[in-house]
């Protein structure tokens, strides 16, 4: 119903120590957490015990009892929010840790009404307090011992990074966490976390992750930035990259930035721009797939040789190593070398691992954020302000965020300067390749390996973002900026390959919704400048009859709008009668059928387009009996507006459903009009 939008990404809840959906079908499947109770009732009991140690067990089992969703009304019974919240300020540092910890996965996979009830259950009183204290541990020298120090600070480091994650789970599903967030002053604080990014890499991400998610449609906060803050964030976005997680940690900050394009000096935002999209680009231009294959290669390759030295250590030592069972029964005289491998004197890494996963979270979150640019007001051509743009995208290093007052940025020179800057950057060449399928042999390579299997998800979801960002530069960007018609053909092309290449590809909900908008938006675009379109319509029906199926309702209304689209190309061309009743005719029944209003609005939308205009959709309307079919379906129309509207759709929904229904009134006398003139 109307010009095609585009979808805002928010952060998807997450668990950030295992999968919660699978903890949860787990526990469905009788694996998981017993229906009682019990272990619950046990573990929070021990919260109050005396020893710090048995505390911090409990707290530890909590964080992973959690995860299995059947748990989670029995420790809301239980009231496990009021009773761990106090162990935040336990005086025992590793209490504090694994109660940040137990909190944590409890907001991720919890959702937002847990988290919702962990505000009302005021869990950020102790929550920013222990963001406080960790602000003023770090700041403390009170340790004589160096290494006692060090050993502290890391603690604090830990717990805050634990700290920043809860705040953020709760604010990104609470707005009164976030109101509390910002009268406390926690923006301080956090950005005194991120200072650490070349020393603690970790807690750099997760406050990043935080600010995105607080900057976001903030305005109050917004007047607590301050040059210092912006230079901050200028300092984190322009520090070298040294790993995928410094990448990963850039990212992050130009999505935080571009959150806080309001209160950035319009003279600066030339450079603003392009630093993001430079960053953006450099993240978008490396191989996913082919950093998969070397970083599983490189970790095969580590174990390989730590195996390798293990055993030539335990055969150099031979018979002169003395098993610890062995040592109670030796002398204390005697001087006795414990068997020891390799693996004991390293820590336990999984680096390639974390690279790889960084890379891609990267990739998604660039991906991600380019969506979010394109769904700014989108003027026409002729109020854009005519604003050259810098191609120095560090330039703005000296003071482009030294100064907070004078002009800010207006949405006209904003939408100007994001469409040269994606062009410059070649984004619209990097998205295109991005919506390939993943590279198989990575793909084969993480089936083959647990740990690394999640990784297949995250790879086909990279795949469907790069499919929505293409769907808002289709929309926004001009042809020539895309290549031009040719390109445009060559891209639809491609989609078609993508879709039919999949035998099943009705059952991949979020690729089906993903490559659909792109359709939707590409054949839109190329419709309204005549080019000619590729898809046939044995294909169009194709996707359109597996697609009506779905249950998800934006695949439902992209293949009804695609019908609507081809349909009104065909309708102007010879020869093309029995196609036009077939659209007609599916259209109708979608019309009349779909349980969703939204969906048969759109239908109704697509009819009107179809048969607007053209002897040949004239000839069909009549033939498919589409205006008796139309003044029978009209009441019913009506009727559900009026009693399925209120409480189940949103207010823009029902004024473009009232839209639809005005159309539909004057579509019904033009048809009546198109009768009268071919059966008189």
């Amino acid at each position: 119903m109307g010009k095609s939008r585009t979808k805002r990404f928010r952060r998807p809840q997450f668990s950030p120590t295992g999968d919660c959906q699978a903890e949860a079908a787990a526990a469905a499947n009788g694996t998981g957490g017993e229906e009682d109770d019990g272990p619950a009732a046990e573990l929070l009991e021990k919260l109050q015990h005396p020893s710090a140690e048995v505390r911090e067990c409990a707290c530890a089992g909590l964080a992973r009892l959690v995860q299995q969703r059947p748990a989670l009304p029995g420790l809301a019974r239980r009231d496990a929010v009021r009773r761990l919240g106090p162990l935040l300020l336990d005086p025992s540092l590793a209490v504090r840790e694994t109660a940040a910890g137990a909190l944590r996965n409890l907001s991720a996979c919890g959702g937002f009404e847990v988290c919702d009830d962990m505000v009302t259950k005021d869990i950020m009183t102790p929550l920013v307090a222990l963001l406080k204290e960790c602000s003023a541990g770090l700041d403390s020298n009170e340790m004589s011992l160096q290494e006692k120090k060090d050993q502290n600070r890391n603690s604090i480091e830990n717990i805050a990074n634990e700290t920043v994650n809860v705040l953020w789970n709760i604010c990104e599903c609470s707005s009164r966490a976030v109101s509390i967030f910002n009268k406390e002053g926690c923006l301080e604080i956090v950005l005194k976390y991120l200072s650490r990014f070349p020393t603690n890499v970790d807690l750099a991400i997760s406050v990043a992750y935080c600010l995105q998610t607080v900057t976001e449609d903030n305005p109050e906060l917004l007047k607590s930035f301050s040059a210092t803050a912006l230079n901050m964030l200028e300092s984190a976005l322009l520090s070298p990259v040294s790993s995928m997680e410094s990448l990963l940690l850039k990212t992050l900050v130009a999505g935080t930035i571009w959150n806080l394009k309001d209160i950035i000096p319009c003279k600066s935002q030339a450079e603003i721009i392009n630093a993001l999209l430079k960053i953006l680009s450099e993240v978008l231009g490396m191989d996913a797939g082919e950093m998969v294959i070397q970083m599983k290669e490189a970790e095969t390759q580590r174990l390989k040789t730590a195996a390798e030295a293990e055993e030539i250590l335990e055969n150099t030592n031979g018979d002169d190593l003395i098993e610890d069972d062995e040592m109670e029964g030796i002398s204390h005289k005697r001087r006795v070398r414990r068997k020891t491998f390799i693996s004991d004197l390293l820590p336990p890494t999984d680096k390639e691992l974390r690279e790889t996963i960084a890379l891609l979270t990267a990739q998604q979150t660039a991906l991600e954020i380019i969506v979010n640019m394109c769904c700014n007001e989108d003027p026409s051509d002729d109020e854009w302000e005519e604003l050259s743009s810098s191609d120095e995208s560090d330039a703005f290093m000296e003071n482009s965020f030294s100064e907070c007052g004078g002009q800010l940025f207006s949405p006209l020179c904003l939408s100007h300067e994001v469409h040269t800057a994606l062009t410059n950057y070649l984004i619209p060449k990097k998205i295109f390749e991005k919506t390939a399928f993943p590279n198989s042999i990575a793909v084969d390579l993480c089936s083959s390996n647990p740990t690394w299997k999640p990784l297949i998800r995250k790879m086909n979801t990279i795949q469907c973002r790069a499919l929505f960002c293409l769907q808002s530069l289709v929309s926004l960007l001009d042809v020539e900026h895309l290549g031009g018609a040719a390109a445009l053909q060559t891209l639809a092309q491609h989609l078609s390959q993508l879709l039919f290449s999949q035998p099943d590809f009705a059952k991949h909900v979020d690729f089906l919704e993903a490559i659909s908008s792109a359709l939707r938006a590409l054949l839109q675009t190329m419709a309204s400048k005549n080019i000619s379109q590729c898809m046939t319509p044995d294909q169009l029906m194709t996707l359109c009859k597996a697609g009506i199926h779905s249950s998800n309702v934006g695949v439902r209304v992209n293949v009804v709008s695609i019908l609507g689209i081809t349909g009104s190309v065909l309708a102007k061309e010879d020869g093309t009668l029995e196609t036009l009743k077939n659209i007609g005719c599916f259209l109708l029944q979608v019309t009349t059928k779909d349980p969703s209003l939204v969906v048969a609005g759109e239908a109704l939308d697509a009819l009107f387009d179809v048969f607007a205009d053209g002897k040949e959709a004239e000839r069909a309307s009549i033939q498919i009996k589409l205006l008796s079919a139309l003044k029978e379906f009209q009441p019913v129309f009506k009727m559900k507006i009026r009693k399925e509207g209120r409480g189940n759709y949103s207010t823009d929904q029902l004024c473009v459903l009232d839209n639809v229904k005005m159309n539909l009134r004057r579509f019904i006398a033009y048809q009546e009009t198109v009768e009268k003139r071919l059966t008189s």
